[in-house]
């Protein structure tokens, strides 16, 4: 399979990392940016490098768009023409666009290629991303969605839910690094180097995750840790009074 990725950016970059570290050749693989300085580094791992998005994605079976809002319509009208709507799949990775807007953008005498909206996060570089796609046209068997099961977990979902999921795990990326971030702080007031509090709380966080694999409840894993009148609880309960719970969700409603 031939991929082309216009934008090498911090997305762009991350699902071509992502898709050479899943085992992809990478002279499979063409990347584009207008800036030369964005492109060494992937050329240097043996990824095809272009300026120009038209060249891109002539040969690709799906081409991945992650680009800036603002200038998605741009991309779009510039390589329309040249791509195939019969085979080449387009999966477009940017905020704040409807699939209304995206049918408009690439009408083309009435035809549309299969496109998906797609929000994967920046683990995606680490294939541990979760990735939600939205078949703007096509289905469930858009061939992007099989691409990002190499880079992490995948749901399709329904568009009313993208901004909802948007929240939950591209903006939850920043979330738990805040976690990660104010539990560091604590734990060199504890006594700590910093370095050596930040790796013990990005492993048991990472722990924590795993314990959810098999598909338990985290009330029920937080019971296993808690004895009555114990450390847990107490500092449970000190986190709530705080207003744990209501701040973590007031941080997901304002952007959806």
């Amino acid at each position: 399979m031939k991929i082309s990725i216009i934008g090498a950016g911090a997305m762009g970059g991350a699902i071509a990392l992502g898709l050479v570290e899943s085992g992809m050749n990478p002279e499979d693989i063409t990347i584009s940016n207008p800036h030369e300085n964005k492109l060494v580094s992937f050329r240097d791992k043996g990824l095809k490098t272009t300026n120009d998005n038209k060249e891109a994605v002539k040969g690709a079976d799906v081409v991945f768009i992650a680009v800036k809002p603002w200038i998605l319509p741009g991309v779009v009208a510039e390589i329309k023409d040249t791509l195939h709507y019969n085979y080449q799949a387009v999966s477009v990775v940017a905020a704040g666009v409807s699939g209304e807007d995206l049918r408009g953008w690439f009408d083309y005498n009435g035809y549309c290629p299969t496109i998906s909206l797609s929000m994967p996060n920046t683990a995606v570089r680490l294939r541990e991303s979760m990735t939600f796609i939205v078949p703007v046209t096509g289905n469930d068997r858009n061939p992007d969605i099989e691409l990002y099961r190499r880079l992490g977990e995948v749901k399709v979902i329904e568009e009313r839910l993208l901004p909802a999921a948007t929240s939950l795990a591209s903006c939850g990326i920043a979330y738990a690094l805040r976690y990660i971030r104010a539990a560091t702080e604590g734990g060199v007031q504890l006594g700590f180097r910093a370095s050596e509090a930040q790796d013990i709380v990005a492993q048991t966080v990472k722990g924590a995750a795993l314990l959810l694999a098999d598909g338990e409840h985290a009330e029920a894993e937080i019971d296993k840790v808690t004895t009555p009148g114990g450390l847990t609880i107490r500092g449970l309960n000190a986190m709530e009074s705080a207003g744990f719970t209501n701040a973590v969700i007031k941080g997901l409603i304002p952007n959806i």
